[in-house]
């Protein structure tokens, strides 16, 4: 099993960082205390909750962001990463990392959501290491959401493989069903980071496209996708999953243009799997490969958490392997 998706057990150190915005004081203590709750060691980042000199949508400096999240992925006696909070910030540190130094390191859990996407994406795409697209601890919907809490205890201590993700809203957009290597994460954060210097070749051939966004109007929803669509990003996916739109547009609005943008890819697509902001968000693990079933009961089983897939993506870009 790949490390980062293997179940940690009591005792292990997990460090919190917040490489975006700023998490309030109450709520990080309550995110300590849970860690601490399900038998953990929790190890706050040192520059969490810093401030940033202008910006106070930003938890700390970029530099100090990203020596948090270095450290915490770098440092032997850490086991596991969480990002306290979303917000926004990820892609203005992650230029400033050490990438030969991430790649020489111990794979581990790492988990995070929203604006972590962009984090997410980098340790996929530049570290071939999988991610948990995960609600995260320092937030008010986390603290106040028994299920979402739940589902991210099950994804810390539990074997994900073979495991079953859906919902009770989820839906077949377009039947069918495809396997693949599941990438994706937050729509905007996905649409930020096209063109980015130093990335490798975009090639989502054969992969499982999961999707969602928050506090988005339609006509922007329409505009991510169609910037992801221009850029060739959807180019070769073999299914599509789509999250939760919350305080987003009208959902008859959004399911209309999924379909209207999306169905021509010729792909099985399903709406509403159970990811993303809304209550009872479960954690993917975004990097394994799973099956998505378009079906009368759609949802999407994990089918291998092997290393490699990441293997074999790393040397098709000529990467040097740890």
């Amino acid at each position: 099993m790949r490390p980062e998706f293997t179940p940690l057990r009591p005792g292990a150190r997990a460090a919190i960082v917040a490489p975006s915005g700023v998490a309030a004081p109450l709520l990080l203590q309550r995110a300590e205390e849970l860690v601490r709750s399900w038998g953990l060691e929790p190890v706050v980042g040192p520059h969490v909750g810093a401030g940033h000199p202008r910006a106070s949508y930003l938890s700390a400096p970029d530099i100090d962001r990203a020596a948090d999240l270095q450290w915490a992925w770098t440092d032997p006696s850490i086991d596991a990463v969480f990002c306290a909070r979303g917000g926004y910030g990820s892609i203005r540190m992650l230029d400033l990392l050490d990438v030969d130094a991430l790649r020489s390191a111990r794979a581990k859990p790492i988990f995070g959501s929203s604006d972590a996407t962009g984090i997410a994406e980098f340790w996929l795409e530049r570290l071939g290491v999988g991610f948990w697209f995960a609600p995260m601890l320092a937030t008010t919907p986390m603290v106040e959401d028994p299920a979402a809490m739940a589902d991210l205890h099950r994804a810390v201590f539990e074997p994900v493989l073979g495991h079953e993700f859906s919902s009770p809203a989820a839906a077949a957009l377009v039947p069918g069903s495809a396997s693949g290597k599941l990438i994706g994460g937050n729509l905007s954060l996905l649409a930020l980071t096209l063109g980015a210097r130093g990335r490798p070749p975009l090639d989502n051939s054969g992969t499982i496209a999961m999707i969602e966004d928050v506090t988005e109007p339609t006509y922007r929803i329409d505009g991510f996708l169609t910037a992801l669509l221009r850029a060739g990003w959807f180019d070769g996916v073999a299914g599509i999953a789509l999250g939760s739109w919350l305080d987003c547009g009208p959902a008859d609005e959004l399911r209309a243009l999924c379909l209207e943008l999306l169905a021509p890819l010729g792909v099985p697509v399903v709406w509403e799997l159970g990811f993303g902001h809304d209550v009872a968000a479960q954690s993917i693990p975004l990097g394994a490969t799973g099956t998505l079933f378009a079906d009368e009961h759609p949802r999407l089983r994990i089918d291998s958490v092997d290393y490699a897939s990441a293997v074999r993506c790393l040397r098709a870009h000529d990467f040097r392997l740890p």
